[in-house]
């Protein structure tokens, strides 16, 4: 899928793309924070036929409908392909110890040698976080590895 980038002076940027279906649609991320969702014309691709403003919460809404489900499949599909990998999302309860924390503190990979590959917060996935992120009551943590791996890093992340 190749998505167009646009820079829209004073507005902000553009994304594109087409869909299997011959579509347009487009996403226009304007410097206040304000999305647009647009979708073009069939008849005309360069005449937008709908467009959608999306507050933040409108917009996070939108992404986790989209977003944190496609990164979960893709995840369930790799580890079919690999033998003996799998994935977990692991939600951080209000009383982990890791709650308020950076990532790093766990030493999940140290200790269990499986990988956070993902956290959802509100909808927005945070691809590969670095040791600093900070985790937050009802965060979903997606860990690959082994079974055994994987079960560790629940564990840590419940008990500490």
């Amino acid at each position: 899928m190749e998505v167009e980038q646009t820079a829209l002076p004073g507005i902000g940027l553009r994304h594109e793309f087409t869909t299997r279906s011959g579509r347009r649609i487009g996403v226009v991320s304007h410097r206040t924070g304000r999305r647009d969702l647009v979708i073009y014309d069939p008849d005309d691709p360069d005449r937008a036929c709908e467009t959608v403003k999306l507050n933040d919460e409108e917009a996070d809404a939108l992404a986790e409908l989209l977003g944190a489900p496609r990164i979960v499949q893709r995840l369930n599909d790799l580890h079919r392909e690999v033998e003996g990998l799998v994935s977990l999302q692991l939600p951080i309860l209000p009383d982990s110890p890791y709650a308020g924390r950076a990532m790093g503190d766990a030493r999940v990979r140290t200790r269990t040698g499986a990988s956070i590959v993902a956290i959802v917060r509100s909808g927005l996935v945070a691809a590969s976080p670095g040791p600093d992120f900070l985790l937050a009551d009802g965060d979903v943590v997606v860990v690959v590895g082994s079974p055994e791996s994987t079960a560790a890093v629940a564990d840590i992340l419940s008990n500490g």
